[in-house]
């Protein structure tokens, strides 16, 4: 009698294990595919087109402006490096075209994961001097997203930054006396060395933009 209690104990510890290891098991494979759901898809530079990104094949080292920061501070093109920074050349005044795009960006950036968005910046810069003052910028930045940010400067400088990213603006005057400005509508990505690295075509799309950000930056070996 007493025999068969311990085999019977035995037996129930014996499966007792076999269930737990199965169970560990089990965990370990979801944690596996949940890791695995979660790490950037790196995709080939055809890919990467398609999806409307295109990557330098060799990211560009920028001269060094200084503009001045939305909080009325100096910035120096310098203080890019050691982030992501998405940029985009627009205005406070632009009818459409840039509140649109700010509008994307924001969806983008809200999708990004905390530490992918930890190290992710969104930076307008302002392609009107004459009207956009660093308060109005900041006012007008912050009203899409209170981490985004811009810059203004003197329009040789702004000028001369927008042509190192390849990004043209123009002064256009209206009939009624006021002017407007045309300018790309690409978002220029800056890596974590402050180089010209890449860029998004318009129209933009906040799931494909994810796509590509995260294989660009998994594919960085600055």
């Amino acid at each position: 009698m007493g025999e068969n209690l311990q085999h019977t104990a035995a037996q129930k510890r014996g499966i007792f294990l076999t269930v737990a290891v199965l169970v560990l098991f089990m965990v370990a494979v979801l944690a596996g595919f949940l890791n695995k759901m979660n790490q950037p898809r790196v995709i080939t530079d055809a890919e990467l087109r398609a999806n409307g990104a295109i990557k330098l094949e060799r990211p560009r080292i920028l001269d060094e402006f200084e503009l001045i920061a939305d909080s009325g501070s100096a910035f120096k093109t310098t203080q890019l490096a050691g982030r992501w920074t998405l940029v985009f050349f627009g205005f406070t005044h632009c009818p459409d075209v840039c509140p649109t795009t700010l509008s994307t960006l924001n969806r983008f950036y809200q999708t990004l994961d905390d530490d992918t968005r930890e190290n992710t910046d969104i930076l307008l810069v302002s392609v009107d001097p004459q009207r956009d003052k660093p308060q109005q910028l900041q006012e007008y930045v912050r009203y899409f997203n209170p981490d985004f940010y811009g810059v203004t400067g003197e329009f040789i400088n702004l000028k001369r930054f927008a042509n190192q990213l390849n990004v043209p603006f123009n002064k256009v005057p209206l009939d009624d006396g006021n002017y407007t400005v045309d300018h790309g509508s690409q978002v220029v990505l800056i890596n974590p060395r402050g180089h010209y690295h890449g860029f998004f075509k318009a129209p933009l799309d906040p799931a494909k933009m994810k796509l590509t950000y995260r294989s660009m930056r998994a594919t960085y070996n600055g």
